[in-house]
């Protein structure tokens, strides 16, 4: 079975962090750029970061660029995402999901994307809850 799963959320205080997990299971992620995305309740989904096959590039919004540090592990087929000085509006369901590069991605400049299209992506997570209160 092709999925993505989604670990590493709770519940934490303003100004601390959490790291969370997104592990590939069916399939590997070497030609597989991964994005990161949240949805808060009543809320549309939004991108937070990407990242490139290789890693090569990495992309964040505007919202979490400085605090958020995403990074992969091919060997582990894991991709993680570092969340520092959290604040209460990164509450949010955090999803991963998985956009196909190509076998010969690396022939070409490294590249990320965070659209919301779900068909646009091979796989996604199901998701983890990140809370941030005190």
């Amino acid at each position: 079975q092709l999925q993505l799963v989604e670990s590493g959320g709770g519940l934490v205080q303003p100004g601390g962090s959490l790291r969370l997990s997104c592990v590939a299971s069916g399939f590997t992620l070497d030609n597989f750029a991964i994005g990161w995305f949240r949805q808060a309740p009543g809320k549309e989904r939004e991108g937070v970061s990407c990242i490139s096959s290789g890693g090569g590039m990495r992309n964040y919004s505007d919202s979490v660029k400085g605090r958020f540090t995403i990074s992969r592990d091919n060997a582990k087929n894991t991709v993680f995402l570092v969340m520092n000085s959290l604040k209460p509006e990164d509450t949010a369901v955090y999803y991963c999901a998985a956009d196909f590069q190509g076998q010969e991605w690396y022939k070409v400049p490294p590249m990320c994307r965070m659209i919301t299209i779900r068909h646009e992506y091979f796989a996604w997570g199901q998701g983890t809850q990140v809370t941030v209160s005190s």
